[in-house]
C-alpha cells in the first residue's frame, strides 16, 4: 500500500490523493529507490507537468563519459549548486549527500519496487537501449547489465533501507515521504497528478 509518511513513522499511511496535493504545492523533489525501479520514469513526468528542472544524479552528477566515477567531492560540488535551485526534481538515491540535499526538499518519493520488478527494469531497459547511452545517463555510457549490478539490484533493499532510513531521520525528519512499492500505484500517483487540481 502507498505511504505517505514522517521518516519516523513509516507505517503510518497517508492516501495518494494526499500525496498529489503535497506534489503539485512542492518546489524540490528528491526521487529515490533501486535501480530499474522506475524513477528516472516517473521524475521525468512530474518534471513535464509542473515544469520542475529534472537533475539526475547518474546523468549530472556521478557518472563521465565511458562509465568513469567522478570525484566524490566533484559530485558533492555540483550537488550543493543544484540544490540551490528553487524549482527541480532530483532523481537518484545516494544516501551520502541526503546531509546536502533533504534540508531543501519538500517533497520525497521513495521508490520501492519488488526486486525481480527491478531486475526485469533494468533487463528490459538494457535491451531497449543496447549499444546505446539512455537519455537520463551522462554521454558515453553505454547501457549495459552485468552480474555486480544485478547484485546490486538483489540486495539494494536489504543494504540502503537502513541508511535511508537513518538519513531520513537525520536530515529531513519534517519531510513527508511516499512510498510507491507497485507499478499500479504509481499509475495511480500519475492519474491523480495528472487531473485538475
Amino acid at each position: 500500500m502507498e505511504q505517505i509518511v514522517a521518516p519516523q513513522a513509516l507505517s503510518d499511511a497517508v492516501d495518494l490523493e494526499e500525496a498529489a496535493t503535497l506534489i503539485r504545492k512542492a518546489n524540490r523533489i528528491l526521487v529515490m529507490g533501486c535501480s530499474g525501479g522506475g524513477k528516472s520514469t516517473l521524475s521525468q513526468k512530474i518534471a513535464a507537468r509542473f515544469g520542475l528542472a529534472y537533475v539526475s544524479i547518474d546523468r549530472d552528477i556521478l557518472w563521465l563519459p565511458g562509465w568513469v566515477q567522478r570525484d566524490r567531492d566533484e559530485q558533492r560540488a555540483i550537488i550543493v549548486a543544484k540544490v540551490q535551485g528553487e524549482r527541480w526534481i532530483m532523481d537518484g538515491t545516494n544516501p551520502s549527500t541526503f546531509d546536502v540535499r533533504l534540508p531543501r526538499t519538500d517533497f520525497v518519493i521513495w521508490v520501492r519496487m519488488p526486486r525481480l520488478l527491478c531486475i526485469w527494469g533494468v533487463v528490459s531497459r538494457w535491451i531497449k537501449w543496447m549499444g546505446r547511452t539512455r537519455p537520463e545517463m551522462a554521454p558515453g555510457c553505454i547501457e549495459k547489465v552485468d552480474w555486480e549490478f544485478l547484485r546490486f539490484i538483489w540486495t539494494f533493499e536489504e543494504k540502503f533501507t537502513p541508511r535511508v532510513l537513518g538519513g531520513l531521520a537525520q536530515h529531513g525528519p519534517d519531510v513527508p515521504v511516499l512510498q510507491l512499492k507497485s507499478r499500479g500505484e504509481m499509475r495511480q500517483l500519475l492519474d491523480l497528478l495528472c487531473r485538475p487540481a
